[in-house]
């Protein structure tokens, strides 16, 4: 017997072996590729889980609901066969999937463009621990909790504004969003209203023992007041024995930052146009 046969495998923190609470950065992996696959079964698309890679493709038009999720570091050795995989994946014949594709990696990838990719950016992946103290939110903003689908396009339409997602401006209700979300228990969220306007926006899905903030929007004329703060402790607490995770901007991460969230590491994003 060939003594290479013995040597025992050592964790890594991502074979297909570790468990989903190894570490919150596997958490966060497990909690976003899980999202992807529902949310984009629940708009009619499809989801395929392979050891390396998590896919969900919504064939809508919002971006990050067309996702390749990578569960272990791309290699030179691998990358090639991992890229045409997602490519195959995405290349759906039906004519109603359109947008563009994302890749998630936690890891450096190294330079995509020879593949189609382009890159989105660095962002940091932030932690807020149990136990953050939250401001007041402001007076006058009323925070409702998505419980119908009056309020659901009401988060839809702040959503849209407000992120925004321009390519949906002007879009109908139901252009982002299903019914079956508010039957979703993973997912909850909620809208701000400053008399009976609509002004912010978040969601939280809580999964794998994490609370991810999934999307706080608020829309242009209505920033700089504390709204999406306030909507952000929100969705940070969706549930509250749970800590927080989230991707921020450079922009935002001085707000984070602020509320306790912890910075862990800078994630890699690509996207590209579906591939023909």
């Amino acid at each position: 017997m060939d003594a290479s046969d013995s040597t025992p495998i050592l964790e890594t923190g991502w074979l297909p072996t570790t468990p989903a609470g190894d570490t919150y950065l596997r958490r966060f992996l497990h909690n976003w590729a899980g999202m992807c696959a529902a949310t984009a079964e629940s708009l009619g698309g499809h989801s395929r889980d392979l050891p390396a890679v998590r896919m969900a493709d919504s064939g809508r038009l919002v971006v990050f609901f067309n996702c390749a999720t990578l569960m272990q570091p791309l290699s030179a050795e691998t990358a090639a066969a991992m890229l045409g995989e997602i490519a195959a994946f995405f290349a759906f014949p039906e004519s109603s999937h359109r947008g563009d594709v994302l890749l998630v990696s936690a890891w450096p990838t190294g330079d995509l463009r020879p593949s189609g990719w382009s890159l989105m950016g660095h962002p940091p992946l932030f932690l807020q621990p149990i136990g953050a103290v939250s401001r007041a939110a402001p007076s006058e903003l009323d925070i409702e909790e998505v419980r119908d689908l009056e309020a659901l396009h009401a988060w839809e339409r702040v959503a849209i504004d407000g992120y925004p997602l321009d390519t949906l401006a002007g879009a109908p209700p139901g252009c982002v969003t299903a019914e079956s979300w508010l039957e979703e228990p993973r997912l909850r969220l909620w809208v701000g209203r400053v008399g009976n306007r609509p002004v912010s926006a978040s969601s939280a899905w809580s999964e794998h023992g994490i609370n991810q903030v999934t999307l706080v929007a608020t829309v242009p004329d209505a920033r700089g007041h504390g709204y999406g703060e306030a909507l952000t402790w929100r969705a940070a607490r969706a549930d509250p024995s749970l800590p927080a995770m989230l991707i921020s901007s450079d922009d935002g991460r001085s707000i984070y930052e602020r509320m306790g969230f912890l910075p862990l590491q800078r994630i890699t994003l690509w996207y590209r146009p579906r591939p023909a």
